[in-house]
């Protein structure tokens, strides 16, 4: 499916709960997760250095079974003045109107949609499709149990398999059947992370972005492996996605927004 829409830039502030108090952390693969700094002094920069959009996880409220921080949420949403999606331990519809109440524009729902697909369905009807963004997260599997399969490299084959809870639960579903089965239940976005790429910065997984977007017309986000504009620019020609989510480039002063979408300018993308 050709994908005609401007591009995005977003970076992630994923939130962990440290000392009753909100930190951005980055890890590798969803683990060994190291403080990197205050969510609301972060979410300001990147709204005044000019980002597209801005996605704040609280990654361990599923695992931890607590409610997201909603005033940290709100906190966040009175510094920027660009489009705010959150997630992190949404569970059904009370929980979408409360954080939207505290200020996101969008919600990211994944564990509570494998473990319950109506909320998607329910969340679309009820605020709108626009405001429902369905979070992915995905692992490679070389195994012969799922039904879409594709060459990762040279050596391996194999399907993309959704897992929950932060990354620590196999669900056994194919990733292609879900992505097609939440866009069919209303979801007006996918934001489709990679557990294998994430943190290791040697780029995305654009296989998997290009089975996804093969298949689905809603915007998807690619996340998970982002170490330089080059891999922002391969993912938008060979994922055919349409925005990149970032962290570590951006957390740790490696570039710059301006910086990315000045070099994907003049490599031809519409940022």
């Amino acid at each position: 499916m050709v994908n005609k829409l401007d591009k995005k830039i977003i970076p992630c502030l994923d939130v962990a709960m440290s000392e009753n108090e909100g930190v951005v952390v980055k890890g590798v693969r969803f683990d060994n997760l190291r403080g990197v700094g205050d969510p609301v002094d972060l979410a300001k920069r990147y709204s005044k250095e000019g980002a597209d959009e801005l996605v704040f996880l609280d990654i361990m409220a599923s695992v931890e079974g607590r409610d997201i921080i909603t005033r940290l949420v709100e906190n966040v949403s009175e510094n920027i003045n660009i489009p705010f999606t959150v997630g992190g331990g949404i569970k059904d519809i009370e929980d979408i109107s409360k954080t939207l109440d505290a200020g996101a524009d969008k919600i990211g729902i994944n564990t509570a949609a494998v473990e319950n697909p109506s909320i998607i369905k329910q969340g679309s009807k009820e605020f709108g499709s626009e405001c429902i963004v369905s979070a992915v997260d995905v692992k490679r599997r070389t195994d012969n149990k799922g039904s879409n399969r594709y060459r990762f490299d040279e050596k391996k084959s194999g399907w993309f398999e959704v897992v929950t809870m932060a990354g620590k639960k196999s669900t056994g579903i194919d990733a292609i059947e879900w992505v097609k089965k939440v866009e069919k239940l209303g979801a007006g976005g996918i934001l489709l992370t990679s557990k294998d790429k994430d943190g290791t910065k040697n780029g995305y997984d654009n296989v998997l972005n290009k089975a996804v977007t093969d298949e689905i017309d809603i915007p998807v986000i690619a996340s998970g492996g982002a170490g330089s504009p080059k891999h922002m620019f391969e993912a938008f020609v060979e994922g055919n996605v349409n925005a990149c989510l970032a962290a570590s480039i951006f957390h740790f002063d490696e570039y710059d927004i301006d910086e990315v979408k000045n070099y994907l300018r003049k490599n031809g993308i519409s940022i």
